[in-house]
């Protein structure tokens, strides 16, 4: 997105800061109540889980006035799965649709389709790509953080770590999605700056399984490796468990993304240098509001504002807990 399309929701802004909408005040497209569904990828994944959550305790405030219905996959990457969602809610006449695309190019279709129908469509966590939108001639605004200055935050600070001329490997997800591509992207900027020699990249897809068997097989070839880059705490635990396997504990420093409550222990006893919160309730209640906003004042879709930026985190030990949605 270009930075005269960007509209920032920084860090400091508590909920109250950000305008969420008082859906009591007014009705949305007619006397019935608005209804808004939540398309997220695997339902099995903590983050995910924690965004849903989110998501419906913003819903309990304004139960008289809006239907909030949550779908998922079971697989993060499960394309399909979120195309057959998005299609059903379509049949439904659902009034606005916020979707954590599966994949950034894939799912525009569908989402435009939905356009096509009259619904608003809202991406959180996980951009749609600028090019596909173009090319559908649809605009779809996405509520969310940018992982390529959360990769460059924990990148640094594995930089900081160790030293110049170091062997460090990448572990993404999916490379057909654009956070991973963004956080691929902030990753090498990261170690660039560090003198830090990349020596391997694979991707995964998202799991503990996929982590760990890429990273034994990045240490097995690359005996030097000092550092993974991780681009979800999912895979980094798997990386974790691979360094143990390994006997390289201690001498490979794992980084991590999303500070799920998995992790923390992990962060607190060293197995986890650092990871990144990037508030995914928060995205979920912020991208719910949004369409919620829309409905209210009876925008349409092209008069939406294309980006609205959500805070990043760098989470080192001691502050996981510190950084859950809610702490004071």
């Amino acid at each position: 997105m270009t930075s005269l399309a960007r509209r920032r929701l920084l860090a400091a802004c508590a909920l109250s800061a950000c305008g969420l909408a008082r859906v009591p005040a007014a009705r949305a497209a007619s006397d019935n109540k608005a209804t808004v569904a939540l398309v997220m990828k695997s339902l099995g994944d903590p983050f995910v889980v924690s965004m849903i959550e989110g998501a419906r305790n913003y819903q309990r405030h304004y139960a008289s006035q809006l239907d909030l219905t949550t779908h998922g996959t079971l697989a993060d990457n499960d394309v399909a799965g979120q195309a057959r969602i998005v299609e059903s809610l379509i049949d439904a006449k659902t009034n606005a649709i916020v979707i954590a695309p599966a994949d950034s190019k894939a799912l525009l279709p569908v989402a435009a389709k939905a356009i096509a129908a009259g619904i608003i469509v809202i991406a959180i966590d996980n951009p749609f790509d600028e090019g596909a939108q173009e090319a559908a001639n649809v605009t779809i605004p996405f509520v969310g953080p940018d992982s390529r200055r959360g990769a460059r935050l924990v990148g640094a600070y594995l930089g900081s770590k160790l030293a110049a001329d170091d062997e460090v490997g990448i572990i993404e997800g999916p490379t057909n999605d654009r956070n991973v591509q963004q956080r691929t992207l902030g990753f090498r900027e990261a170690m660039s700056a560090a003198g830090m020699r990349i020596v391997d990249t694979d991707g995964g897809d998202w799991t503990l399984t996929s982590g760990k068997a890429i990273a034994l097989q990045m240490l097995y070839e690359h005996p030097a490796i000092r550092g993974l880059m991780c681009a979800n705490d999912n895979m980094a635990m798997g990386a974790i468990d691979a360094v143990r396997i390994s006997g390289k504990k201690g001498r490979v420093l794992v980084t991590g993304y999303n500070n799920i409550e998995a992790v923390q222990p992990m962060l607190d006893d060293g197995r986890l240098l650092a990871t990144v919160e990037q508030f995914g309730a928060r995205q979920a209640v912020f991208g719910v509001d949004v369409a919620v906003k829309a409905l209210l004042e009876r925008r349409r879709q092209r008069d939406l504002s294309p980006y609205m930026e959500t805070p990043v985190q760098l989470v080192t030990k001691g502050q996981a807990k510190a950084f859950r949605f809610g702490a004071s």
